[in-house]
């Protein structure tokens, strides 16, 4: 399995999921001009894309669905509430959208995915698992870890959590106030703090490597991120990285375990 990282932040989040003849895109929060030249680099194209997964209706998960829908008609798998939402803002998704059943496994291709639900401000929001020939789950956009969300990655041989805002920056910075109530909330952004708890969590269960993402460019940094969960990993073993904002970031899953930058 090769997980390949486009975006990851408030200004967009797109990812892949490779495996064997298998392909698909986790959120499609990119323009479709950066989807196309991001595949390229993987040695794919649009057209070898077999589904994109999305987590939740904001625009920094969906804003190049319509052009990718418009130019190249990708299925698209969605639970039940984001599907809806999606079809109010995309009448054109109709004949493209699955609708998933949260917690349970669907197969698709040579992978099982599983969508679990994920804390956050909108009505429907999820993580997703993928299994084959090894094991990935992403899970950014919530306020707090909950016994699903632990569930859903515990296990995972690679995951991507959200490690959103440093607690201080965010307090101390130029936000409103409303917003930063939001972002603290329960259904609102995990913090460096609370990522390094779940990820030391998730290093004592087995995970591997875990990727650091959805960082704030306003509130955090990828070295505050880093320097505090990295100091939860001490002795786990566990290898720990910082999604690009906006890059490619590679790695292979499974015996032969890497990472390209």
């Amino acid at each position: 399995m090769r997980i390949f990282v486009f975006a990851s932040g408030s200004s967009g989040n797109c990812m892949l999921i490779s495996d064997g003849a298998t392909n698909l895109l986790v959120d499609a929060g990119i323009s479709m001009r950066r989807v196309e030249s991001s595949l390229r680099q993987a040695g794919m194209t649009v057209k070898d894309i077999d589904g994109v997964l999305v987590t939740h209706e904001h625009s920094d998960h969906v804003s190049g669905l319509k052009m990718l829908l418009k130019h190249y008609k990708p299925p698209v798998y969605a639970p039940h509430t984001i599907g809806n939402r999606l079809r109010g803002m995309l009448p054109e998704i109709e004949d493209s959208l699955n609708i998933v059943d949260v917690g349970r496994p669907f197969r698709l291709g040579e992978l099982d995915i599983t969508a679990f639900h994920t804390p956050h401000d909108t009505d429907e929001s999820v993580g997703y698992r993928a299994e084959g020939h090894g094991s990935f789950a992403i899970a950014t956009d919530m306020g707090h870890v909950t016994d699903e969300v632990a569930e859903g990655l515990t296990g995972a041989d690679t995951v991507l959590i959200e490690s959103n805002h440093d607690i201080r920056m965010l307090s101390d910075g130029q936000y409103p106030f409303y917003l930063k109530r939001r972002i603290l909330s329960e259904r609102g952004h995990l913090s460096n703090a609370d990522c390094a708890k779940l990820a030391r969590y998730l290093a004592d269960k087995g995970t591997r490597r875990i990727i650091l993402g959805h960082l704030s460019r306003e509130n955090n940094t990828p070295e505050l991120a880093f320097r505090e969960t990295e100091a939860l990993l001490t002795g786990t073993g566990t290898s720990l990285y910082c999604a690009p904002v906006f890059g490619f970031m590679s790695f292979e899953i499974g015996e032969k375990e890497t990472c390209s930058l």
